[in-house]
């Protein structure tokens, strides 16, 4: 079988520029896919992985979630074709080990256990990791079957990419894991994508009043444009104070936490109602803590509950965002901010970092083939 090579921006060394390098994938092995990336989001989780924040081991190709066109099928797989356009998502349903087994593919050991795998070789021979089990931001990918998810062809592959990460996070969140229900009052930890994606999440699941809270001025703009009913800028006011001023001082039916700061995790529990539900979502540094008074994980009956991909099951949920995103009910036109070319990659790490960018995505890759 033809062995490939990917054009990828390799992360070589934390807080340096990205290294443009040609990398051997070899052939797709038992159960994998060879892609060809059409489109992949640049995400905060991956600027923070430049920055030696979330453990990553350099050389590493970062982005962890994509589309692409299958360009060569492993031994094992009979249910793809050359030619089809699939979802890369950034998290596996092995449909075999423990978590799976339990309906929590979210936390699938093919993940969470094996870590980042080696997925080829920079010129030297140097092996090169794939983040995410992806390592979307290249050519091509070699990724795992259990990853994948075939897209109908009218969907755009911009739009279409960031169904793997921030849509399903953020869905996932109000729908499965909150549980939103028709009335209820939500409150949005953080504007970045994933809480405006959890703004438009909220609305669709008929929440009573979505409250928006984040500092910076134009993404609370943003928010009460896809939906959001009340802003609050934290920077000015005590976030919790205000949610429990507009909630009767109950606090909010359910918080969705999208900010990643210690401080956005406590002040998320702090503000959710007895009974009520704190989502969350964001992680500031592999290595944060955070202090949570007592009394508030015991006896106020809250649900404290953690996000990792909205809890995505791939072949249950996907079809359901797919659906919403061809139907126009998912507003993607002011989340995706910028479209890059591969070569861009410094400039995308820093625009995301200085909050420049809501989601820019990569769509112009190039490659060479043996």
């Amino acid at each position: 079988m033809t062995r490939m090579l990917a054009r990828a921006a390799v992360l070589t060394e934390f807080h340096a520029p990205f290294d443009l390098a040609t990398i051997d994938l070899g052939s797709p092995g038992h159960g994998q896919v060879l892609v060809r990336t059409l489109a992949a989001p640049f995400c905060s989780t991956d600027w923070m992985g430049w920055r030696a924040m979330r453990r990553k081991r350099p050389p590493v190709i970062l982005g962890h979630t994509a589309v692409g066109m299958v360009e060569a099928l492993g031994a094992g797989v009979s249910d793809l074709a050359v030619g089809d356009r699939v979802l890369v998502a950034g998290t596996p349903q092995c449909r075999e080990c423990f978590y799976c087994q339990q309906g929590r593919p979210d936390q699938c050991s093919v993940l969470m256990d094996q870590g980042d795998p080696v997925i080829g070789t920079m010129h030297d021979g140097t092996e090169v990791r794939a983040a995410g089990r992806v390592g979307a931001y290249a050519s091509h990918m070699r990724v795992d079957r259990i990853q994948l998810h075939p897209l109908p062809p009218d969907l755009p592959d911009a739009e279409a990419s960031l169904l793997g990460c921030g849509i399903s996070t953020a869905f996932g969140a109000i729908f499965r894991i909150a549980e939103v229900a028709p009335g209820q009052t939500v409150a949005v930890l953080g504007l970045g994508h994933l809480g405006l994606w959890a703004v438009q999440a909220a609305r669709l699941a008929g929440a009573g009043e979505v409250i928006g809270i984040d500092p910076h001025p134009e993404r609370r703009r943003l928010a009460l444009e896809l939906g959001a009913d009340a802003l609050v800028d934290p920077s000015r006011e005590d976030a919790v104070g205000a949610v429990r001023a507009r909630t009767a001082g109950r606090g909010a039916d359910a918080v969705i936490e999208a900010a990643g700061s210690a401080s956005a995790t406590r002040d998320a529990v702090l503000m959710t109602r007895r009974a009520g539900t704190a989502v969350l979502t964001g992680v500031a540094h592999s290595d944060t803590e955070v202090s949570i008074p007592q009394l508030h994980l015991t006896v106020l009956g809250k649900r404290v509950i953690g996000c990792q991909n909205g809890q995505l099951t791939l072949d249950r949920d996907m079809p359901e965002w797919i659906a919403l995103l061809r139907e126009g009910r998912i507003d993607c036109s002011r989340i995706l901010t910028h479209r890059y070319r591969l070569d861009e990659i410094d400039r995308a790490a820093r625009q995301s970092q200085t909050l420049d960018d809501l989601s820019g995505v990569f769509v112009d890759f190039s490659s060479d083939r043996e």
